[in-house]
């Protein structure tokens, strides 16, 4: 879910940048760094709740 929250907040960013004159790959180099921290999270958070007793 994480992931797809991602996704969509950083298409709003990409086109709002994209609208206000930012060149659109630079806008989607956002997008595409929030989706790679949110798999990233995704995919440490099992071992981050094991490590700190949670799970």
């Amino acid at each position: 879910m994480v992931v797809i929250w991602a996704l969509l907040v950083g298409s709003v960013i990409w086109i709002s940048a994209w609208a206000l004159g930012i060149k659109a790959f630079d806008a989607f180099l956002v997008l595409l760094a929030l989706v790679v921290g949110a798999v990233a999270f995704r995919a440490i958070k099992p071992f981050l709740n094991q490590h700190l007793g949670r799970s």
